[in-house]
């Protein structure tokens, strides 16, 4: 999932630092902003359910694939304006304990059970990452900064810690709906390597197709 979009104007100086959970209230709107159709079909329900709410609720918690310690924040002027996790494929049995603890204790056995019917068919679209992959997820900008710079920086600063963990293929998820991340991507090195069909919808809620994208670094 990304949405990162860019015009060229004057970048700005940002920061990285890891996130924490006080930056919650800055990062989880970001967060859900790189896949808003893929995170309301696995975390909406019919009664009024919030999926942001279940992602606050993740972040501030620590653990898994949406908690702060998975979690990178890039900061201007003191302001969270940008945040992006990467993990490797050693994180998908801490992450479905993690998710499967949070979203039972979210949505309660029945409706949580629906949940994660629903996370698994999204998971056969935008798919986990495997063997030596590194894969970058939930990069999001404010949109004020969009096109300063910020989004590449942070490609650039997970790319960094991919190749601090020793891995040597990059990959990430776009939306075939956005295209300006796309360009982004590609201006960054990364390649398409399959597009993935969606048939995934919920009343008016549509997960778009997605292309896997790739990059490989020294």
């Amino acid at each position: 999932m990304g949405n990162i979009r860019g015009v060229a104007r004057s970048a700005l100086r940002v920061q990285f630092r890891r996130a924490g959970p006080d930056d919650a209230s800055a990062a989880v709107p970001l967060i859900y902003s790189s896949g808003p159709a893929a995170f309301d079909y696995v975390f909406s329900t019919r009664d009024g359910g919030d999926a942001q709410a279940f992602l606050q609720r993740c972040f501030v918690d620590g653990a898994g694939e949406f908690g702060w310690r998975n979690h990178w924040v890039g900061v201007v002027d003191g302001r969270v304006v940008a945040v992006g996790a990467g993990y490797g494929a050693d994180s998908k049995w801490p992450f479905t304990l993690a998710a499967a603890r949070q979203i039972l204790g979210h949505y309660g056995v029945r409706q949580g059970l629906s949940v994660i019917s629903r996370g698994l068919r999204v998971e056969s679209l935008i798919r986990p990452p495997d063997g030596d992959m590194h894969y970058l997820a939930h990069l999001g900008v404010v949109p004020e900064v969009r096109g300063r710079g910020v989004g590449r920086a942070l490609i650039d600063q997970l790319i960094g810690t991919a190749r601090d963990a020793g891995r040597h293929r990059v990959a990430l998820d776009v939306a075939v709906s956005n295209p300006r991340a796309e360009a982004l991507y590609r201006r960054a090195g990364f390649k398409v390597v399959s597009e993935r069909r969606s048939r995934l919808a919920r009343g008016e809620t549509r997960v778009p197709d997605h292309r896997r994208m790739e990059r490989i670094i020294d």
